[in-house]
């Protein structure tokens, strides 16, 4: 009776939410300490995750590459080196690395300097052979393609920040000098590789309130960057992100400054090659290890990364870094970690896939049997905390559900929205819940609808415990 009456208050809050109506809503709640179930809507129905999906992706890297696995980025030569020169080819090898800086480029190429390279007398080449050559998952909506969270996959790329958004340019639009004129825009990195068209305008402001109206659209199959609207003459400046067409070629190009602001020369040409079994390694960059890459990961909900990760259990249990073969491995560690896998259906790593399908019960229970592996304190750290201001901390739950003890993983592609973790209800009872809003006619609409059902178990539900 406890149970029924508890929960039955819960099944009618769901039923107060006009904007539900016509959509579905899965919702799973067990006991932290116990596993139970103690409440289930739709519970056992295979819904779209969204960016829940990364629970998997995350623990699935934790699993089998371990919290101290790093990604390199690798230097090789395949010539001898005279009087400073080097007569042969200098390669610039990437295993995977999604933290690349344009620092980074420059710290490579301090580092040949400093072995005593001055020239290249060859080509300057860039090798993303320990990946696969498919840039974009399965799924990937068309018109998705140039925002940063639709990035192409590579295993060499770059990233204009420390949000570690790879295979991006971030643009800064600032009002021009005058009413009618164009926009100032800079990059960063400070690249040629995109080609800017700016079509927009800077317009008198008509109100204190009036904001910048821009968009920012890469065109497919180059990097023509077009950008069109208005921004009110005294408007703060803007930030936009772009995905670049072929990052492997970006990540060269931003090499090759480096090596000119350092002062080496090369004769030959900058072009995409395969580092021969006969090279000589020179150098090799680690990256932060996962444990701590999963921050940004999980935090902002980096789509780049839980691709990456994919791709890198592809390569280091099977050989080959693409997602057919990655998928297999995390359907795999999945088993062992106690999904059914047979109950679901998994396609990419980051969740923006809208075939993937996972039932609400699936995620709570696994987010039970993860809690006694020995990387779970690196999972649970990984997870966006509500209400915490600091990005890094609060990730994409920093302005949501403020004084709630809540860890949670959120989701959100078109019609989407859902909500996965940890939470304590204010009679200190630890639950793990998963939230799931499918089919909503605004999925911008899901995490007020999401944050109002959290708040109830926290501070409605609990009451209601029979001691």
């Amino acid at each position: 009776m406890y149970m029924v009456e508890r929960w039955k208050n819960f099944y009618d809050q769901l039923g107060k939410e006009p904007k539900l109506q016509g959509a579905l809503a899965g919702v799973s709640i067990r006991s932290r300490e116990t596993g139970d179930l103690l409440y289930d809507h739709m519970g056992d129905i295979r819904l779209h995750p969204a960016s829940n999906m990364k629970i998997f992706s995350c623990a699935a890297g934790l699993a089998i590459l371990g919290e101290s696995y790093t990604f390199s980025t690798e230097l090789w030569i395949d010539g001898e080196t005279e009087n400073q020169k080097l007569i042969g080819n200098l390669y610039l090898k990437g295993k995977g690395d999604p933290t690349l800086l344009q620092s980074d480029f420059d710290n490579l190429a301090t580092v040949l300097k400093e072995k005593g390279i001055r020239e290249v007398h060859g080509n300057v080449i860039a090798d993303d052979t320990w990946y696969d050559n498919v840039r974009l998952s399965q799924d990937l909506n068309w018109n998705d393609e140039h925002y940063y969270y639709g990035a192409q996959v590579s295993a060499l790329s770059a990233s204009p920040n420390e949000d570690y958004d790879s295979g991006t340019v971030m643009l800064t639009i600032s009002p021009g000098k005058s009413v009618g004129e164009k926009p100032i825009i800079s990059l960063k990195p400070n690249t040629k590789y995109i080609n800017l068209i700016n079509n927009a305008v800077t317009v008198e402001m008509q109100h204190e309130d009036d904001e910048a109206d821009i968009t920012v659209i890469r065109e497919h199959g180059n990097n023509n960057v077009v950008i069109e609207g208005n921004i009110p003459f005294y408007s703060a400046s803007i930030q936009e992100y772009v995905a670049v067409w072929e990052p492997t070629e970006y990540a060269l190009e931003l090499f090759a400054r480096s090596l000119k602001q350092v002062g080496i020369t090369y004769t030959g040409e900058l072009h995409t090659g395969t580092t021969p079994e006969h090279a000589t390694l020179v150098f090799s960059r680690k990256s932060m290890p996962l444990k701590d890459l999963s921050i940004p990961f999980m935090k902002l909900s980096n789509n780049g990364h839980g691709e990456i990760i994919v791709k890198e259990i592809g390569k280091v249990m099977k050989g080959e870094g693409s997602w057919e073969a990655g998928l297999v491995v995390l359907n795999n560690v999945l088993e062992k970690l106690g999904v059914d896998t047979s109950n679901i259906v998994l396609r990419d790593g980051s969740g923006i896939s809208h075939v993937t399908l996972i039932p609400p019960n699936v995620i709570s229970k696994f987010l039970f049997r993860i809690q006694d592996e020995p990387w779970f304190n690196s999972f649970y750290r990984s997870l966006p905390v509500a209400g915490n201001e600091n990005r890094m901390v609060g990730g994409t739950l920093n302005d949501r559900m403020f004084g709630l003890n809540v860890h949670a993983k959120t989701g959100t592609i078109m019609g989407v929205s859902t909500l996965s973790g940890y939470l304590t209800t204010n009679e200190g009872e630890e639950l793990i819940f998963s939230i799931m809003l499918n089919n909503l006619l605004d999925e911008e609409d899901g995490p007020a609808i999401i944050d109002r059902l959290v708040d109830y178990i926290i501070t409605e539900a609990s009451k209601t415990i029979v001691t």
